[in-house]
């Protein structure tokens, strides 16, 4: 599928090349680190390719906490909250050790952050807050592996 992605990426005009990047870093497990791979594989400006990954994971992350949120406020209303699936319950546990924080900045390498932003939102965690560690999370993870890559072409070159 990275691949896939890439070669997509690489099939745009030059000038078109940071959407492709976007588009892919939007999806669920391909998130800011893997987009920002796809762009520097794909010849883009390491810079351009690492700040498309981050904005077009950002872009998909908060359409899904102000999505959960919003269901979130209408599910609870005047009801009795539902047991947890086994794996929402594992997730449950992680948040209440690690917090927000704890769980934006480690939370990728289990789940995407869509889907741990949206189980935090959905456990009460108050959506700005989760918004704001997610966004550090994409960024740190998204400039991480985009220097890994950029330093990994230059030396191959």
């Amino acid at each position: 599928m990275i691949e896939q992605l890439q070669d997509f990426t690489s099939s745009l005009p030059d000038l078109l090349q940071w959407v492709g990047v976007m588009l892919a870093a939007a999806i669920p497990f391909v998130e800011s680190y893997f987009g920002s791979i796809i762009g520097v594989l794909a010849g883009i400006n390491p810079v351009i390719a690492i700040a498309a990954a981050i904005v077009g994971n950002v872009v998909s992350m908060l359409i899904f906490v102000l999505s959960a949120h919003g269901v979130r406020a209408k599910a609870i209303q005047g009801k009795e909250p539902k047991p947890l699936s086994p794996r929402k319950e594992k997730l449950r546990q992680r948040f209440d050790k690690y917090g927000v924080a704890g769980v934006s900045l480690l939370g990728q390498t289990v789940l995407p952050s869509q889907i741990t932003s949206a189980a935090m939102v959905s456990f009460g965690a108050p959506k700005n807050v989760v918004i704001l560690w997610q966004v550090i999370s994409i960024i740190i993870w998204g400039v991480v592996f985009g220097v890994l890559a950029s330093l990994g072409v230059s030396t191959l070159a």
